[in-house]
């Protein structure tokens, strides 16, 4: 695989090449090259002259993960081998085992697409074709293939797009021909049962599947891999690769045209040989007369013999051979080459051999079939929810140490990825039924329903000695298409997709299963089971719907882009950090606190919640009063976002965090929790309650746009019994927190166990400041909050109530990001063992930090996420709560079946700060309206000032930076809370259309004007389109707070982008906004679909963006609707489900 990364050669394989390559000038090596006369410059300009034309940069793109490879975009080189039939060879890593989309570009710069026709199942090479009337403006030959002229000593030349250069041409000489195969990854790609020829040519990414050319322009060898940390590159011998190409033409010729089926006979004993000197295989036991008589009978140039490595469990030769065995005859016939053996394997497919072998000095003789190795190498797959999944391949079920066809996970997209169900896992068991091959796994499937949790049995290669267990839930909501096979074609170089599962399944009905299931059945586990939530490990994503990219290919130069992205994966998200002292400090403006006057609500479900003391038990000694009243309110969220829809710049996806119940009656609960823990709608909410052992999903219902939380509603009927366990806490919205004032912090460990502490209220009204993240996402401004003098430290979450339980404010947790400090190198005088150790510690260093930029979705980052806790005073709620208990005017939304009218928050779209008073009199505020600012509130003694106008706010281009607002409706103005009272005056007044009547202080004048308000719902984004690959939303508010939108029509705006995707391979990348395609404006998303609605299949298109910065760039893309259809997402509050709606596809008839 190659260049692009180090080739790790680690334990018995680094001494073994250490040795062999010290060795050999001393043993009796391959003939020398012998040529009439050294080649003058003269000759290799002729030859370049031949070669350089046939030679092709491929850009290729992964469309899935798929076996070995991971989704993604890269350049590689090929060169033509059949000019009159269209053949190009390159590497099989280049090819991929999967489905590729991929364009070969020629020196003169002619663009033209490939399709693959074959791609070796071992050894790296395989097969792109094309079109040659295609080319109409280059002259070219077809690149002769010559495996027999590599010799020791022979100069070569490397043609390829070596590190993205086009063109590079690399000299070097053949050291060796017996070099044994590189090893890459240990779950990845690798050769075997080959040789590979060596040199020193120093080839590095980008030039995989060069020609390696003499100097009369033949082919001699394929460029394949190369050490990052020498000059060594590593070449694939032809002589496979010439039979390949051989009966390739003969199919060709056989059908009079592109063939319908490649026929390329592959045997396979599913074993691996290493080759090992006489004298290893001498200590290994051969006897003196064996090593006689292969001496006499091998070529004079043989040092060694075959040496099995390695078996794969289940195969022919699994409980004949083991490691350690010499081989010594096949078919009666010595052996000791690797073409040899894979000439008598390939010739018997599906026949027998009979293998002489020694076990420690006892001869042997065993009878194997030969395997077809095709038969054992997928050529479909299944992708549901995200997930790609598929046999299990010779290649990885000999890295893994399994047997070829179990049930693999190539990517684990979501509904995997959810249940914690790794990269690379075998599945065992599903829904209670033995899992043994694909179809086993796509009938259980078809049986399922939405939303019905099912267990998985699954096992991992890193601990192959345990089944693990793990809970599956099904998409309740349609945040994927329904499971898809995809099949590959060889004759169009595609893979065609069908529907997995009969349109009769449950799975594809548009109900969501939350009720009880058979009791008789042990298959299918309701929403409403009753489990302990456990501590999960959390996954980076990615998926692979999202396609996101594991690793790169060694030895070819990615696309750069912007990352987050699956995971993937595989990766941890940092979802709870700590942050250090200096943080905190910065974020918020210390002020001391005057009551507010807040209209007290009253829990109007008091009478409806049962009084459930004597169901308790009996309370522990040492737990406070407070905890024992409120311990049954609280509640656990897990929260997990599908990669395919990770909108609003939402930065994780999982979360976990502390809530309290606010409302339980018989028809519907509600619970409030911070917006870092439900930052979005568009996710799946699951609660464990602290009172009863159960859990079951939850619907976000509300999102506050200003304040830091979130309400989610939950079904009471599926608690069961718990349902007059669970209840809801009595909120204290007065009297509000004092400085001084004694509170209880209790919330849940991990364990579910309430934890409390007492503690004093050290600041009640701290004003928030948090600056935006680099990837714009929700962030809490012109806020309030409460800090106290101790807490459980920054990751715990939970509520703050009075002496007898009383809420009083949500311990919440708030996001932000902290940039990182760059050290500045340390000065070294290290020298010799100690200079080489801090060399590669560096190295290591650099390559983790690629890798984790490599798992980024928005790009390489100086900033960290991080977390801190703060109290939300609970009026804040309970405004809301009443609205949604009493019956709003807002827009109706389905509620476990029930229609209830939503609220509206109106709001100033304004970001603001306080200042104090001492500092708003030099700039020049008169000394009145400091002497009526500190009379309104001697406490804070602080005059609001506006930081920005969200872009496209009705407040934008009336108030500006820097503006004091010193009154509304002529009343002074002094906090966040009072400007929220005089928009909620605006609901009370009807037909005042006036809005804010304000009185602010610019550049030494006092203004009056009228600011009108924005109404804003409670559901955040609820649409999206997928285009090409790229998650496509209307500009959200951390956008539009930045101050900025597009002159043209303000556009749409790019949100994410999917590995493998024609965004990915072209370059349109997240952050940035579509302002125009094809020429035709974008200001919106419906005008968005309506012009992406008439592009074509493979047709280009040119795209307008304008960056964050305001940076303009065109860009062109070519559109892929086989791969990769238009389809857009929808929340639906009349059914309470996320639609997914396709837009434009390829009609699979055509």
């Amino acid at each position: 695989m190659g260049e692009g990364a180090a080739m790790e050669m680690t334990g018995p394989e680094v001494a073994d090449s250490s040795l062999k390559e010290d060795i050999a000038m001393e043993i009796e090596a391959p003939p020398l090259c012998r040529e009439e006369g050294a080649a003058t410059a003269e000759d290799w300009r002729r030859a370049l002259a031949r070669v350089v034309p046939a030679v092709v940069v491929l850009r290729t793109t992964a469309v899935r993960a798929f076996d070995t490879e991971s989704a993604g975009a890269s350049y590689a080189t090929g060169f033509v081998v059949d000019k009159a039939r269209g053949i190009v060879l390159t590497n099989r890593h280049v090819v991929k085992p999967g489905p590729v989309i991929a364009e070969a570009m020629f020196v003169n710069r002619e663009e033209i697409p490939v399709y693959p026709i074959y791609r070796d199942p071992v050894h790296d090479f395989g097969f792109f074709r094309y079109d040659p009337g295609a080319i109409k403006f280059l002259k070219y030959e077809e690149i002769p293939l010559a495996p027999e002229a590599a010799c020791v000593g022979l100069e070569i030349r490397v043609v390829g797009n070596d590190s993205g250069e086009k063109v590079s041409i690399l000299a070097g000489t053949l050291a060796r021909l017996d070099r044994d195969a590189p090893h890459y990854k240990k779950d990845g790609y690798n050769d075997f049962n080959t040789f590979y020829l060596q040199a020193a040519s120093g080839t590095k990414g980008g030039s995989s599947g060069s020609p390696v050319i003499d100097c009369h322009g033949r082919a001699v060898a394929l460029n394949a891999g190369s050490k990052s940390s020498s000059a060594s590159a590593f070449f694939l011998p032809l002589e496979r690769v010439v039979r390949s190409l051989k009966l390739i033409q003969d199919s060709w010729d056989a059908f009079r045209s592109k063939p319908e089926t490649i026929s390329v006979p592959r045997g396979t004993l599913q074993m691996t040989f290493v080759h090992k000197g006489f004298d290893e295989v001498r200590r290994l036991g051969l006897r003196n007369e064996t090593e006689q008589m292969v001496r006499l009978v091998s070529p004079i140039d043989e040092t060694g013999m075959l040496v099995v490595d390695s078996v794969v469990p289940g195969g022919p030769a699994h409980k004949h051979l083991e490691p350690g065995d010499v081989l010594v005859c096949l078919n009666g016939e010595v052996v000791t080459q690797f073409l040899k053996l894979e000439t008598r394997l390939d010739d018997t497919v599906d026949g027998e051999l009979d293998l002489l072998i020694e076990r420690g000095g006892v001869p042997l003789t065993v009878k194997l079939k030969v395997q077809d190795l095709h038969s054992i190498t997928p050529n479909y797959f299944l992708e549901v929810s995200g997930a790609i999944i598929h046999s299990l391949s010779y290649q990885q079920a000999r890295n893994f140490r399994f047997k070829c066809g179990l049930v693999y996970v190539a990517e684990t997209g979501y509904m995997l990825s959810r249940a914690s169900v790794p990269r690379h896992a075998i599945i065992k068991k599903f829904a209670g039924e033995e899992i043994s091959k694909l179809d086993d796994l796509i009938s259980v499937l078809a049986k399922l329903s939405k939303g019905a949790r099912v267990p998985l049995e699954y096992v991992s290669y890193t601990d192959r000695h345990r089944n693990k267990s793990v809970l599956v839930t099904i998409d309740r909501h349609e945040w994927y298409a329904s499971p898809q096979l995809y099949t590959r074609n060889d004759s169009t170089g595609l893979w065609t997709a069908r529907p997995a599962i009969p349109s009769d399944s449950p799975l594809l009905a548009s109900t969501i299963h939350v009720g009880p299931t058979d009791p008789n059945s042990t298959q299918v586990y309701p929403m409403a089971e009753t489990v302990l939530l456990e501590n999960k490990r959390q996954h980076g994503d990615a998926n692979s719907a999202d396609g996101c990219s594991r690793m790169q290919t060694d030895d070819e130069s990615f696309v750069e882009g912007s990352h987050p992205g699956e995971d993937p994966v595989v990766e941890k998200k940092r979802q709870r950090i700590d942050e250090d002292s200096t943080v905190e400090e910065s974020i918020f403006s210390n002020r001391d606190f005057i009551n507010s006057k807040e209209q007290t609500f009253e829990n109007r479900a008091s009478a409806e919640n049962t009084d459930l003391s004597h169901d308790q038990g009996t309370p522990l000694s040492n737990a406070s009063m407070a905890e024992q009243v409120i311990e049954p309110s609280l509640v656990m969220f897990e929260v997990h976002v599908p990669s395919s829809c990770m909108l609003d710049g939402v930065h994780s996806q999982h979360f976990f965090g502390t809530g309290v119940i606010v409302f339980h009656s018989e028809t519907m609960g509600l619970a409030a929790v911070d917006r870092n823990t439900v930052a979005v709608s568009v996710s799946d909410v699951m609660l464990s309650f602290a009172a009863y052992p159960i859990e079951i999903p939850g619907e976000v219902v509300f999102l506050h746009p200003v304040h830091n939380y979130a309400l989610v509603a939950y079904d009471p009927s599926a608690l069961g019994a718990g349902a007059s366990i669970v209840r809801a806490a009595k909120l204290l919205p007065e009297p509000a927190l004092r400085r001084g004032d004694s509170v209880y912090l209790v919330g849940l460990s991990r364990s579910l166990q309430a934890t409390s502490r007492k503690s004093i209220v050290t600041n009640p009204c701290a004003a928030v400041n948090i600056g935006s993240a680099d990837c714009p996402r929700y962030r809490a401004i012109n806020m309030e909050v409460v800090e106290l003098d101790t807490d459980f430290g920054s990751t715990f979450s939970g509520v703050l109530t009075d002496d007898h339980g009383r809420v009083q404010a949500l311990w919440a947790s708030f996001s932000t990001q902290k940039k990182c400090r760059r050290r500045k190198r340390a000065v070294s005088s290290v020298t010799g063992s100690e200079d080489f150790a801090l060399l590669k510690a560096r190295k290591e260093i650099i390559q983790v930090v690629r890798e984790k930029r490599k798992q980024l979705k928005y790009g390489s980052s100086s900033s960290e996420d991080h977390q801190f806790v703060r109290g939300i005073p609970i009026y804040a709620v309970s405004q809301v709560l009443e609205k949604i208990i009493v019956g709003a005017s807002g827009p109706v939304l389905l509620i476990n079946g029930i229609e209830r009218p939503m609220p509206l928050v109106r709001i100033l779209e304004v970001e603001l700060y306080p200042t104090l008073l001492s500092k708003a009199r030099s700039f020049g505020l008169c000394d009145d309206w400091v002497q009526a600012l500190a009379k309104r509130d001697p406490i804070r003694r602080q005059v609001l000032r506006v930081k920005g106008c969200l872009a496209g706010s009705k407040a934008e281009g009336l108030l500006e930076q820097g503006d004091m607002i010193l009154a509304i409706n002529k009343e002074p103005i002094t906090c966040f809370h009072d400007i929220e009272n005089a928009c909620q005056e605006l609901d009370i007044s009807e037909g005042n259309d006036d809005g804010l009547q304000m009185t602010i202080f610019r550049q030494g004048k006092e203004i009056d004007l009228a600011v009108e308000t924005d109404i804003r719902d409670g559901m955040g984004t609820t649409r999206m389109v997928n285009w090409c690959g790229s998650v496509i939303q209307d500009p959200h508010p951390a956008v539009r707070a930045l101050g900025f939108l597009p002159e043209e029509g303000h556009g749409v705006y790019v949100a994410r982008w999917c590995h493998g995707s024609p965004v990915h391979r072209y370059g349109l990348y997240a952050l940035q906004w579509i302002v125009e395609v094809n020429g035709k404006l974008t200001p919106d998303l419906e005008t968005f679909i309506q012009v992406v609605t008439g592009l074509e299949h493979g047709e280009f298109v040119r795209v307008r963006t304008v960056s964050l910065n305001g940076k303009p760039r065109v860009l062109t893309l070519k559109q892929d609707l086989h791969y990769w259809p238009t389809w857009e997402l929808r929340f639906e509050p009349e059914s309470a489900v996320w639609r997914r709606r396709t837009i434009k596809e390829i009609d699979p008839s055509v």
